[in-house]
């Protein structure tokens, strides 16, 4: 019974803190009830609960803190239109007074190259968005 309010006293700072370690020591206090629910002593309930959460503390935490440190393999919002194609309507040059048809919207474009000009029809891609400006190769 020890074991399980354990467990619960060790889940409330993962909830309140966001700290994972917290689980992984709330999962080997499990670990130690079940232990003492098969008839194990009280040194083999400590020694489970201190193999579990270490295992867990040594396996789990280096991959939480590498998918931790990734972007989103998902964009979304203007990030997702970087990259894009898009078809020219209005001439588009350095000025920034041209169109473009992207993701089948109409956006305002200009030139990533101020010398660079692209006439209605020619497809581009689209560098960055500025705004409500697309930056345009």
């Amino acid at each position: 019974m020890w074991w399980l309010i354990a467990a619960v006293g060790l889940g409330i700072p993962l909830v309140v803190t966001a700290m994972p370690e917290f689980g992984m020591l709330a999962v080997g206090a499990v670990a130690g009830a079940v232990t003492a629910g098969v008839g194990g002593g009280t040194v083999l309930q400590f020694i489970v609960f201190a193999a579990v959460s270490v295992a867990l503390i040594a396996v789990v935490r280096p991959i939480a803190n590498r998918h931790r440190g990734q972007s989103p393999q998902l964009a979304s919002g203007v990030d997702a239109l970087k990259g894009r194609s898009a078809t020219v309507l209005e001439r588009v040059d350095g000025g920034g007074g041209g169109r473009i048809k992207l993701a089948g919207e109409v956006w305002s474009a200009r030139a990533l190259d101020g010398s660079q000009v692209y006439e209605p029809g020619q497809q581009v891609d689209v560098v960055e968005i500025e705004g409500a400006t697309a930056v345009v190769i």
